[in-house]
């Protein structure tokens, strides 16, 4: 049987189109493993919204060039942006690749490892191999229409496609219906869900469906909203919907006006804030995440301070910090004023002590609170009682206990807090059959 390794770079997209990529081998009679010496097949499965993920890329090659060296047999193959980027360039620098897949292509990944069954006319079915026993990613679109000018995702997905409902729905009901505890929306867009089809549907209508099959079974996530796009409909339904978590991925990527408008986001620093107040009136409680990039260009002392402002004035839970890195085809590649490397650094590493005072804070708050998690890695390399869980606003929590498993709701006191993570103790679990078991809560370590 031969063995697979796929190597994942980038976003949740990228990953749910590995399970993809997963699903359609394994039927074909492909075995996963995590070793490359042993892999008869390698693919990477590429990002290319910032240059740091195509070094590590093209690192990534050069490695596996010297172990096709040693093992000839061994085939490989790039998938994903840089692959739909950069196309038959990617041979041409590294001829130990053997096949390039763009991203629309993945169902061909057959076909050109020249594995096409007898009979057989069309691609199959890309169903996905679920890498997690119960959390899940659900597609409900591709592709964005908003043209960030540093952005390349409409240049390489293409403009927005939203599946329908009933696909949606019936993936869904399928997932529960396997016992998976979690699922997580995915789009570049969410918020934008709907826009084209027939009959129409907003994103909030959409969630309120998924409420009706789902509540009390699963939990709700969806990534990543576009501000400009938020509407009190959206805020209502953080608030009403029990099966929709109390977090949001809001990226705001400058708090300066006039480097927002270079940028093409739709919105001012002004209508940010008082979509993050619109949301914190109807969800006190809401976790609220974001994106800042330091060093677009043009970006001056001014305009990072106005960054560090609002960051300041948010208090997000987490930030996502980046520098800006020109990308091909994209409108800001042109723009004049590229900033410094070194000033890039700086800013970053400002942005970020500036946040890891902010998520300490925040998370200190969150000490002496009980709060229900999802238990998501069952031990650790050190210890095989501590384990890892989630809260609804999305913190990461870490607790100890002998009997948990993944999957399992967790009541937790809160009893220490990090920039980056909580420590808990089991109030009470419950059984993957929905059971609540109390128990005694284990001595402090």
């Amino acid at each position: 049987m031969p063995k697979l390794k796929i190597i994942t770079f980038g976003c949740q997209a990228n990953e749910h189109d590995s399970e993809r990529i997963a699903g359609l081998l394994l039927q074909r009679g492909y075995e996963l493993t995590d070793r490359e010496e042993e892999a008869d097949l390698i693919l990477l499965n590429t990002c290319s919204i910032r240059r740091k993920a195509e070094e590590k890329l093209y690192s990534r090659l050069g490695h596996l060039a010297v172990l096709k060296r040693r093992k000839p047999s061994l085939r490989i193959g790039v998938c994903g942006c840089v692959a739909e980027q950069e196309g038959d360039g990617i041979r041409r620098r590294f001829p130990c690749v053997d096949l390039v897949v763009g991203i629309g292509q993945i169902a061909l990944i057959p076909y050109l490892l020249g594995e096409k069954k007898e009979g057989e006319d069309k691609p199959g079915l890309l169903t996905p191999h679920r890498f997690h026993p119960v959390k899940a990613w659900v597609e409900i679109m591709r592709g964005c229409d908003n043209f960030c000018t540093y952005c390349v995702v409409p240049h390489l997905r293409g403009r927005e496609e939203s599946r329908q409902p009933e696909e949606i729905l019936k993936e869904i009901d399928n997932l529960r219906e396997k016992g998976y505890r979690e699922i997580t929306l995915l789009g570049h867009n969410v918020d934008s869900y709907g826009k084209g089809l027939h009959p129409p549907i907003s994103f909030p209508e959409l969630l309120r469906r998924i409420e009706e099959r789902v509540a009390g079974s699963m939990w709700v996530r969806f990534a990543t909203s576009h501000p400009k796009d938020i509407s009190p409909d959206l805020a209502r339904c953080l608030a009403e919907l029990s099966s929709l978590c109390e977090h949001i991925h809001l990226p705001v990527q400058s708090g300066s006006d006039r480097i927002l408008h270079l940028m093409n986001r739709g919105y001012d620093r002004q209508r940010y804030l008082e979509i993050v107040d619109l949301l914190r009136s109807q969800v006190p409680h809401i976790s609220i995440t974001t994106d800042v990039m330091v060093g677009f260009p043009g970006e001056t002392e001014r305009d990072f301070n106005d960054t560090l402002e609002l960051v300041e004035r948010v208090k997000f839970d987490r930030i996502f910090s980046f520098k800006y890195s020109p990308r091909p085809r994209t409108a800001a590649m042109s723009l004049p004023d590229q900033i410094p490397e070194t000033v890039k650094i700086d800013r970053f590493h400002r942005l970020i002590s500036l946040q890891n005072r902010i998520s300490e804070h925040r998370n200190q708050a969150l000490v002496g609170k009980v709060v229900e998690v999802l238990v998501e890695e069952e031990g650790s390399k050190k210890d095989p009682e501590v384990h890892t869980a989630r809260t609804r606003t999305n913190h990461v929590v870490h607790f100890r206990h002998p009997k948990v498993q993944v999957g399992s709701r967790v009541l937790t006191k809160i009893v220490a807090a990090s920039a980056f993570h909580l420590k808990g103790e089991v109030i009470s679990f419950e059984a993957l059959d929905g059971s609540r078991l109390e128990c005694i809560c284990p001595k402090r370590s």
